[in-house]
């Protein structure tokens, strides 16, 4: 099982950001987090790398179910999207699988909304245009 689901956008790095942030909220979910790792690998280490930004996205209705069913959920949340620039105007956009990642969970109260949030995912994923 891949952990991530992802598509190449035609576009540019912050057409897809824009495209990807939008569609996500058309489904629920909000961004509550953004790091950008150019910006903050240069800084760090001095280092350029091509645009690249984690959007650390969350719904908040399925994050109060998870967290009814499983305390230290919070450590897998939010469901993170990344932006990579892929040059020559190809902007690649992918998304954690939930399912993926809740198989380190031991708890089988969590299978229903892992699936749920997974479809979204990848419904989201695999309809983003430009």
């Amino acid at each position: 099982m891949e952990y991530y689901f992802s598509t190449i956008l035609n576009c540019s790095f912050d057409e897809a950001e824009s495209i990807t942030i939008n569609a996500m909220k058309e489904k629920g979910f909000g961004m509550i987090s953004e790091i950008d790792m150019r910006q903050k690998l240069n800084e760090k280490l001095g280092v350029e790398i091509q645009n690249y930004k984690i959007l650390g996205m969350c719904n908040p209705g399925f994050a109060y179910k998870a967290l009814q069913v499983e305390e230290k959920i919070g450590v897998m949340l939010p469901c993170n999207v990344i932006v990579i620039d892929k040059g020559n105007g190809k902007t690649e956009v992918s998304a954690v699988n939930p399912l993926a990642s809740m198989m380190a969970i031991q708890n089988p109260a969590l299978a229903g909304l892992a699936t749920e949030v997974t479809e979204i995912l990848q419904e989201v994923i695999a309809g983003l245009t430009v």
